[in-house]
């Protein structure tokens, strides 16, 4: 928030940074406000539709926490449960997905019309290792000057390529011509 006095020879602001703690949206205890709530014991059984009051008693009872599981039905559900180790379980499922992802990277290889072969057999050589690894190849034949008439030459040459790594794998579509770069994607087998 910002507030300013003006005066024909001072400016003075004030200046005041309010920051926002991280919360997520379940409601525990006292931070429900609906009047009956339907409740949901610790051990996963329906009590039924009772008043808060009842609910928030029949946790401290327990010595658990009332947690607003569905705040949008009506009335809404609320579970008897450790709130804490809620938290803990679900940041421990989220990081067990993540770590279960498996990230697919583009790698891009690129090349000439007057590439030799020994030079075009290093590029075939990290283009399969990348293909090993998982990761898709972009695959770019650049033309330079008068080399965009002869773009048949440069579908040659990657149909060379694309038997080259054809064991390790496929051309997932045909070439395609980009301004002046012919390109086609390999994937993995």
């Amino acid at each position: 928030m910002r507030c300013g006095v003006l005066d024909f020879q001072h400016t003075i602001f004030f200046t005041l940074e309010v920051s926002v703690i991280g919360k997520s949206d379940v409601l525990i205890n006292d931070e429900i406000t609906a009047k009956e709530v339907r409740l949901i014991d610790s051990d996963g059984n329906a009590i039924g539709i009772v008043s808060l009051s009842e609910a928030l008693k029949a946790a401290a009872e327990k010595d658990l926490d009332l947690v607003n599981i569905a705040p949008n039905a009506e009335p809404p559900v609320c579970k008897i449960m450790d709130y804490g180790k809620y938290l803990f379980d679900a940041n421990k499922r989220e990081k067990e997905a993540r770590k279960k992802q498996k990230v697919i990277d583009i790698k891009e290889v690129r090349l000439s019309l007057g590439i030799g072969d020994h030079d075009l057999q290093v590029k075939v050589k990290s283009a399969i290792k990348f293909l090993q690894d998982g990761d898709k190849v972009k695959l770019t034949v650049k033309f330079f000057g008068r080399e965009m008439n002869f773009t048949a030459a440069g579908e040659e040459l990657i149909k060379r390529f694309a038997d080259s790594v054809a064991d390790y794998g496929t051309m997932e579509k045909n070439p395609k011509m980009e301004g002046r770069r012919m390109s086609v994607m390999f994937s993995p087998k």
